[in-house]
């Protein structure tokens, strides 16, 4: 087996989606379960091996403008979940769009860290993470998608048709990987 890619990397940069409260609130469920029910624990295990090595964590907070949003700031649902709850050193960047470059700091933040690896995690795979992670390419960032370190709900497609959480996620990963970014595990990462 190879060496995990986090030792292949100078500066990689662990930047972590929307692991906020809110995405346990009640109109999430509406949309169908989800899938992936170890990615916060997942997303703790990496956290815990960058903040190790003194790497680089970014955590992406949604600050909805929606009055009736759960991710309003100024209560509960706005909060980093705990298993992904920043410290005091590790920087913050709010969005109010799906994707974490727009309207945000994050690209010259990248910048000026020399980033050649960006690890991303995060929820929902088929919106703000795959969002941010088709931006990260666009941009010429060297980015891998971490799949068992972020989910999705299920959802309705264009004709109606409920599909699962890990279809969604499977088909968001397949839009992902080759063009936008390299789609690894957790155990390929670190």
């Amino acid at each position: 087996m190879s060496a995990p890619l986090f030792d292949t990397a100078r500066n990689p940069v662990l930047l972590i989606i929307d692991i906020q409260n809110a995405i346990d609130a009640d109109y999430h469920a509406a949309a169908g379960p989800r899938n992936n029910i170890d990615a916060e624990q997942n997303i703790a295990s990496l956290l815990a091996h960058w903040r190790a090595r003194s790497a680089v964590v970014i955590h992406i907070r949604h600050d909805s403008l929606d009055a009736g949003s759960a991710y309003l700031p100024g209560q509960s649902g706005n909060d980093f979940k705990s298993e992904a709850a920043p410290l005091a050193n590790e920087r913050i960047i709010a969005k109010q769009t799906n994707s974490a470059f727009i309207g945000t700091d994050l690209e010259p933040a990248l910048r000026a860290l020399a980033c050649d690896a960006l690890f991303v995690t995060g929820v929902a795979t088929n919106n703000s993470v795959e969002a941010t992670v088709r931006m990260a390419g666009n941009l010429g960032f060297n980015t891998y998608l971490i799949a068992d370190a972020c989910f999705t709900f299920a959802r309705r497609d264009y004709d109606d048709r409920l599909r699962s959480a890990a279809e969604v996620h499977a088909m968001s990963l397949a839009n992902l990987d080759g063009e936008y970014c390299r789609v690894i595990t957790l155990r390929e990462a670190i």
